[in-house]
């Protein structure tokens, strides 16, 4: 392609921008575009008070570019018809399809778009990376203060990806496009939906969603808020604010835009094979890489050395500290890329285990804080040789024009964003129901009701009858002392002048008044003219917008959090804007509709309006109408094909999707049977999890029909939006055959050795190592459990429920561990009492999950879960109070569900000496000890998060902290006893019991002293005795608090006796030993029951 120079392209980019309008381009302009060899810059839509000006300008003398900052839609080029598509996908891909480009020419199209915007083009790194964002052109340049907008074409190598080419979905080394956008320009969706329109994608027809997807890298210290954009249920693109990188919070927060070109290339082209993808015109992507994926998978997964990869490792470590010590942090961050790639390795062969890979984690980690500090140290020591980010323009300061209606008017603030995830959505409006009544209380406006809605987009409160202006107040203010408040001559001192000059009063205003300890104040009674209602929520509102909470926040701006990014903000009182500024947006009577509307930005002449307008651009504001539609169109649309969908999806699934979506259209679509073969759990977890598509059952039935129905953004092409949901759930289920087909032909006893290759912890071997370890622990606890009749069973499912671990299908999809063991135990032919307690033995898997309900299956998960707790606990792998990297909070909080649902009696003391006897290191009594109370306070916090009261949760521990399933009995019991309050019997036992523990703490009473009835010489003592020779008959190692009280309640009324009369420090030494003997023997009956010292009132 020709080049123009700079003044030629900075005419061909007025030329063409002078003659486009002004939200949309025209097709042929585009295709001009495309043939030409100019690049245009896209006009911008030039809305006041939206954006922040010259995004990409410097305080430096350099300047990348300065972009529009509102890009219009690009110009809309047909997708192939579906005829087009199968003639395409029938002829191998042999040739693109007019208007759609080949791979090469997409790539050729991105860089063009970008360049356009003021991107400069990068080259791919010269060594393997991950992802585009290892690049040092992403990862080190989105640290610090300099300007940085660069586009590039990366090969991404991910080894654990390898299918020697034989899957037609996925390869070890795929192509991303990468933009870096630093800093924010103020639109960067509409950027990225101008340059799938470049491609040739008309987003009018097809379905762009962009949906919640929170990136993270442990290995770099880097994270990120914001999507995966899916195109008809495809994710073509991850969509980032980088917030942090090895460690380093940015200062200025960068926009990453990361396109996956074989996934979008097989939608456009209709190929569904890789290598089908037209590469370049007569060249297809097999011809060109089918050969290198074939082999470079047979290095991956088979012949890459292991130990010579671990050796490289260490290499690569030293060296990267090497060129640390030389103060090169650009050697060393190319040392660390390939130590991410040999770590890359040694997991696609399997020999990484979960201890094993936080270590590596850990190395990468504190390698990639260091080298990111030394590039921050070296830029500044070079000036910055890029210049710096300017500070964001802000807005001028605007009063609310007038004239103001003197009557009450509707009142609105629509605050917009992009796209939200659906809990922040949910927890936004929440915020806003409390916040907003309260606010308008405070500021003296009366209303009528207040409504609160919210979609993706953005969040609306909608007040009725607000008053025009606030109502009037007085109130008395207290001034200084009067005896400080005047001088010896009675004028007023400074003190009482300030005090007068901040309150608007007179010293005649003011009158002494004492207080209610007698001291004499100086009062002046305060009046408030109430002002105009638009003038005081200007004031207030932008600390209503700042103080919304999310579970996460993320920065677009150095100065401003959301969720999400604010893209613009609408406030009016009747017809009266509300010009408040907030994150450098100052709020108008704009409101936005769908992206993809013929005028996406709509006036609202009044508040009143507002819903009309929304309605009128197809938005559905109303959360809980939006679910009932949604769902009446969902049942519809199963009904239609003789089928229902589970009143169990209108939990989460309803709640998410319809969060997901503003203007939803219900689209059905459906698959090839023959993929009901596989088994239903895996069909239900791609289709709801990975695509939130609702699976559609047969009548009365779990199992499902070949249908789907998926939930659309706006007004789309139905058949392209089907075609394409259906085509990337067929790619889904064709990898999930691939996995299914290959770990058949291995049974479960075969797979098993494989564990061997990964490593669990190196202190404590391998996954195969652990799996023995729990198969051998299963006979000790069930006979501690009394479930020795389960013992065979739990010793056969133990040998084999780490087994699929090492299968295809649970290496794909991991939370499909013990469900896929569970299938191909059956599949086999295993007893099924052995299958289900392979599936129970990761139970339970999240909070809320199932619980084992056979004995052989909690044996197994119990087993399991007290392997990982005593052994990392001996091999110093504790949790800390801010880092559990190896799950061990989950797994004891796991270990105790399970007890408690099954109400297992079970020694937790003795369970953990059996399994520190199994471990393959030493577990010294401090480690023991130290798993004992982790396990007690995880179980203290399940209690009272159960809504036990913390003192009858504490009360059972002290005594029963080592069974959970009685601990957990008791603590209910004593919670249900202390409901009755005082006149109840367990506060009059704890009353009575409570003197002789008193009397007797801190007495040195020794152990051998007994009672010596022949010493007893009143009365009340040989009542008291005979008391309590009957409760302690009654005494139980497992009784019920309840029965306890029973027991313990004739006692009452002797005690009270016995200290009336009774005086037992006498001077008698026989007799006040034997008075003490009894007491501490009374005192001692709850033991191993309830501890009624941690009771209230005690």
């Amino acid at each position: 392609m020709q080049t123009l120079r700079s003044s030629s392209l900075a005419l061909a980019r007025r030329a063409l921008g002078a003659q486009l309008p002004l939200h949309r381009l025209t097709a042929g302009t585009c295709k001009a575009l495309r043939s030409s060899s100019a690049v245009c810059q896209l006009p911008g839509a030039g809305r006041a008070g939206a954006g922040r000006g010259e995004a990409f300008s410097t305080q430096g003398s350099r300047s990348l570019a300065t972009a529009s900052r509102a890009l219009p839609r690009a110009a809309a080029v047909e997708a192939p018809s579906a005829g087009a598509a199968a003639q395409q996908a029938s002829n191998g891909g042999g040739s693109a399809a007019a208007g759609v480009p080949t791979f090469q020419e997409a790539i050729a199209r991105l860089q063009t778009y970008w360049a356009s915007v003021g991107c400069a083009m990068w080259l791919p790194h010269n060594t393997e990376v991950g992802a585009g964002t290892m690049n040092p052109a992403t990862f080190l340049r989105v640290l610090g203060p300099e300007p940085w907008n660069v586009a590039y074409a990366e090969p991404s190598i991910r080894p654990d990806d390898s299918r020697y080419g034989d899957n037609p979905n996925r390869v070890q080394r795929h192509t991303q496009f990468q933009v870096i956008l630093k800093p924010d320009p103020g639109n960067p969706q509409e950027l990225y939906l101008g340059s799938l329109e470049a491609l040739g994608i008309d987003t009018r027809a097809h379905d762009v969603r962009f949906v919640e997807d929170n990136w993270e890298s442990p290995v770099l210290g880097a994270w990120g808020l914001g999507w995966e954009v899916w195109l008809d249920g495809m994710e073509v693109t991850q969509f980032t604010y980088f917030q942090q990188a090895g460690g380093k919070v940015l200062e200025v927060p960068s926009v990453e835009i990361t396109y996956g070109l074989e996934r979008i290339l097989m939608s456009l082209q209709g190929a569904k094979h890789f290598k089908d993808i037209q590469y370049a015109p007569g060249v297809t992507y097999g011809e060109m890489f089918l050969q290198n994926e074939y082999e470079m998978s047979v290095y991956n997964l088979d012949e890459a050395d292991v130990e010579g990869q671990r050796k490289r490792f260490e290499l690569y470590n030293e060296e990267a500290r090497r060129m640390l010590a030389k103060r090169l942090p650009v050697p060393a961050y190319d040392h660390l890329l390939k130590l991410s790639h040999t770590f890359n390795l040694l997991d696609a062969r399997g020999a990484v285990g979960v201890t094993e890979r936080a270590n590596c984690f850990a190395t990468m980690r504190s390698l990639a804080r260091e080298i990111t500090g030394l590039w921050l140290a070296r830029r500044e020591e070079q000036g910055y040789p890029l210049g710096l980010v300017q500070p964001a323009v802000e807005p001028p300061a605007a009063a609310v024009a007038g004239p103001h209606s003197a009557e009450p008017a509707s009142f609105v603030l629509e605050i917009g964003s992009e796209e939200l995830p659906p809990d922040d959505v949910v927890a936004a409006m929440e915020q806003l129901r409390d916040r907003v009544p309260a606010l308008l209380d405070r500021l003296r406006l009366g209303h009528g009701g207040v409504t609160v809605e919210g979609t993706p987009r953005r969040l609306a409160v909608m007040v009725h009858e607000l008053a025009a202006r606030q109502s009037n107040s007085a109130e008395n203010v207290r001034g200084p002392p009067a005896k400080v408040a005047y001088a010896a001559t009675g004028e007023a001192s400074p003190a009482l002048l300030g005090f007068c000059k901040k309150n608007g009063v007179t010293v005649e205003d003011c009158f002494n008044e004492a207080d209610a300890k007698g001291v004499e104040y100086v009062w002046a009674e305060v009046k408030q003219v109430g002002r105009c209602a638009a003038e005081v929520l200007t004031d207030e509102l932008p600390a209503l917008v700042g103080g919304l909470s999310f579970k996460k926040s993320m920065r677009w701006r150095p100065d401003a959090a959301f969720s999400r990014p604010l893209r613009w903000l609408l406030a009016l009182h009747g017809d009266t804007v509300l010009p408040f500024s907030y994150a450098g947006l100052q709020a108008g009577a704009t409101t936005r509709l769908l992206r993809n509307a013929d005028a996406p930005e709509q006036q609202v002449p009044s508040a009143d309006a507002y819903l009309a307008v929304l309605q009128h651009g197809h938005i559905s504001l109303g959360l809980v109408a939006r679910k009932q539609a949604i769902w009446g169109h969902v049942t519809a649309a199963a009904a239609g094909v003789g089928g229902v969908v589970p009143d169990s999806a209108r939990g989460g699934l309803l709640e998410e999707v319809s969060n997901l979506v503003e203007s939803p259209t219900v689209v059905l679509g459906g698959f090839d049977p023959a993929f009901l073969a596989l088994p239903r759990e895996v069909l239900v977890m791609v289709m709801r999890k990975h695509q939130r598509y609702f699976p559609v059952y047969k009548h009365q039935s779990d199992e499902l029909l070949p249908y789907f129905i998926t939930v659309a953004n706006g007004a789309v092409d139905l058949p392209t939006v089907q075609a394409g949901n259906e085509a990337v759930l067929r790619a889904r289920f064709e990898d999930a055959q691939f996995f299914y087909s290959n770990d058949l032909t291995t049974p479960l006893r075969d797979a098993r050795p494989r564990l061997a290759g990964t490593v669990f912890q190196k202190d404590l071997g391998s996954l195969l190592d652990k799996s023995s370890r729990v198969e051998a622990l299963v006979p000790a606890l069930g006979d501690a459990a009394g479930l020795g009749d389960a013992v065979p069973v739990a010793a056969q499912a133990g040998h084999l429920c780490k087994a699929d671990l090492a299968t295809s299908m649970v290496t794909e999809m991991t939370a499909l561990a013990g469900t896929m063991g569970r299938h191909y135990a059956l599949k086999e032919g295993l007893p099924p009492a052995v299958a289900e307690a392979i599936f129970e033995s990761v139970l339970p898997r999240n909070a809320g999950d199932l619980l084992p309900q056979t004995p052989a299956g909690l044996l197994v998960s119990v087993a399991d879960k007290l392997d990982s707790l005593v052994g990392l606990f001996a091999a110093k792998c504790a949790p800390t109070a801010t880092a559990d990297p190896y799950g061990l909070r989950r797994a004891a909080v796991g270990l105790l569900q399970a007890l408690m649902g099954s109400d297992a009696r079970l020694d937790l003391g003795a369970a953990v000496e059996a399994t520190a006897a199994v471990q393959p290191i030493g577990v010294p009594a401090e480690a023991k000890a130290a798993v004992l109370e982790f396990i007690e306070r995880r179980l203290e916090q399940l209690l009272v998060d159960t809504g036990v009261q913390v003192e009858a949760v504490r009360a059972a521990l002290k005594e029963r902290g080592r069974d959970a399933a009685l601990a957990a009995r008791t603590a209910r019991e004593i919670a249900d006893e202390m409901a009755s309050g005082e006149a109840g019997r367990l506060y009059q036992v704890m009353a009575a019991m409570a003197r002789p523990v008193r009397l007797t703490r801190g007495k040195q009473i020794d152990a051998a002293w007994s009672l010596d009835e022949s010493l007893l010489q009143q009365d009340e003592e040989r009542a008291l005795v005979a008391a309590f020779k009957a409760a302690a008959a009654q005494i139980t190692p497992g009784m019920s608090v309840p029965a306890f009280l029973a027991a313990a309640e004739p006692l009452i009324a002797p005690l009270d006796s016995y200290f009336d009369k009774v005086f037992v420090m006498c001077e008698d030494e026989a007799v006040r030993r034997n008075r003490l003997a009894l007491l501490r023997d009374l005192a001692a009956l709850p033991a191993g029951i309830l501890d009624l010292a941690e009771l209230p009132g005690f």
